[in-house]
């Protein structure tokens, strides 16, 4: 019997990728013995002086975004500390660098409401998860300038919170979520023990005021730009505290670490981090709003 062959090219079965769900959650356990170790013992013992003011500015209900500046890896702590359990009786959320997620730092990461974005493999799944958790009136902490920087100035911030807040909002009639800024300043460009820290929380921002527009690219644009004149009002004595201290370490050696922090050596921008950064890849590669 003779197979006949057609001349038609056979069809190709489409090829769908599966995008992995992104999920957080703060273990209940591990909170209430985390926050008081923090509160009472690491911070008390390891920082001089920590002020905070502004803390009445925090809303204790509804979907909110914590904006801060970001100047070194303890932020990640001193925000719980100045805006979480102990002020406001709420956990919070971190969007966090991959790496950040592996090994026992990242058992502890995970269980304390982080979730990784991974900035050379990025996916909408974080983004995702992020407008989610605002659905759920819960609490997100976002670093909006992307980076690390010691350098003493605000850098401009990057579009991702905007978008994922306006994404938020817009799902929702009336969901009311709100953006607060934050503004960290270390009295070392890289804080050592004994260091004063000083942390000035700024009046909310409500998204829903930047969503009347037709474009959501222009109404990000907006919305970043308040973000960044609000964060600017609340940095002034940051950058008065990095210039003094930058003038005692004039003539003097500077370690390496410094070096890269203050610009005397290649570039600030190299201590890569969370998400403000990779929000804006995920968008531009693929985004829902």
């Amino acid at each position: 019997m003779t197979q006949l062959h057609s001349s038609k090219p056979a069809l190709e079965t489409p090829i769908t990728t599966k995008v992995a769900p992104v999920t957080s959650h703060v273990s209940p356990w591990l909170a209430r013995l985390l926050y008081p170790l923090g509160s009472h013992f690491v911070i008390p013992f390891y920082f001089g002086r920590v002020e905070i003011t502004g803390q009445e500015n925090l809303p204790t209900t509804g979907p909110l975004i914590l904006a801060p500046t970001h100047r070194s890896r303890w932020d990640a702590l001193l925000v719980p500390y100045a805006t979480g359990r102990g002020a406001t009786g709420r956990d919070l959320r971190f969007m966090v660098s991959a790496n950040e997620t592996t090994g026992l730092q990242g058992w502890f990461v995970r269980r304390m409401g982080g979730f990784p974005v991974d900035p050379d493999r990025p996916s909408i799944a974080p983004l995702r998860h992020g407008i989610e958790l605002l659905q759920q009136q819960e609490v997100l902490v976002i670093f909006p300038e992307g980076n690390i920087f010691r350098d003493g100035f605000l850098h401009p911030l990057k579009p991702g919170l905007a978008r994922l807040a306006l994404g938020a909002e817009s799902s929702h009639s009336g969901l009311g979520v709100k953006i607060v800024p934050i503004a960290i300043s270390y009295s070392q460009p890289v804080p050592h023990w004994g260091c004063d820290v000083n942390i000035r929380i700024g009046s909310p921002l409500t998204v829903a005021d930047y969503s009347t527009g037709s474009s959501v690219k222009q109404n990000a644009k907006q919305l970043t730009a308040a973000l960044e004149k609000e964060l600017k009002q609340l940095y002034p004595s940051g950058i008065k505290e990095f210039e003094s201290n930058r003038g005692k370490l004039q003539g003097l050696q500077l370690p390496s670490e410094v070096q890269w922090a203050t610009g005397e050596r290649g570039n600030p921008r190299h201590n890569r981090d969370y998400s403000g950064l990779h929000l804006s890849a995920i968008h531009r590669k693929s985004s829902p709003i």
